[in-house]
């Protein structure tokens, strides 16, 4: 994997702002390799001025919002044809299928987002999005910030400390824990002032 992830840096620099929109499309879709071996090697390029730095955070947003939506209506196209087919060995009815369609009717947009910062959920995120035909342009709005979080973070690391390996990797995981906690928050937040609108409602409504 090591090698496969050299390749990568070398891509980035050689095929520029293509590279970063194809290997993030890639990154954020099918492929699972993460993204911090695209962004930060970016984020370096543009510190040694081989690339500017907010056209790489474009490419890299453009890149995983395009990935999401190629799953986003892959899941959408054949998701439940599937899973109604061989749901059964997933444990997964059609029963169940309608309870998603509900969740993502309710709170897509908050999963998206949340789903957009957290590792090895950002990239499956968008099939159950696809799965219970969230409004593309809810989906869309969610996906394009929290990647845009998510890339902007990464590059900035990469063009401040692009050539300190050790540092990196510290950065990375104090930063993927405080992203972590954020989302804990977010949700808890969330989630409050979703029932306590539900209260209200309920009041109104009697």
């Amino acid at each position: 994997m090591s090698e496969f992830n050299a390749f990568l840096v070398r891509s980035v620099g050689g095929w520029g702002y293509f590279g970063i929109f194809v290997l993030m499309f890639l990154e954020s879709s099918f492929f699972p390799f993460p993204s911090e071996v695209v962004m930060i090697p970016a984020g370096y390029l543009s510190y040694l001025g081989k690339l500017s730095l907010w056209v790489s955070i474009l490419f890299g947003v453009i890149g995983s919002y395009t990935g999401a939506l190629f799953n986003y209506f892959l899941a959408e196209k054949y998701g439940r044809k599937f899973l109604i087919k061989h749901g059964k060995y997933l444990f997964i009815d059609e029963k169940k299928l309608e309870k998603l369609e509900g969740f993502f009717k309710k709170h897509g947009h908050i999963s998206t987002f949340n789903g957009r910062l957290i590792p090895g959920v950002r990239q499956y995120i968008s099939l159950p999005a696809g799965l219970a035909k969230m409004n593309l342009f809810i989906f869309s709005v969610y996906t394009i910030v929290g990647a845009g979080i998510w890339v902007t973070i990464l590059t900035f690391l990469g063009y401040f400390i692009g050539d300190k390996k050790d540092l990196i990797k510290k950065y990375s995981n104090e930063i993927t824990i405080l992203i972590i906690i954020f989302v804990v928050i977010i949700t808890l937040v969330y989630w409050i002032y979703y029932k306590k609108k539900n209260r209200i409602k309920g009041e109104i409504n009697h």
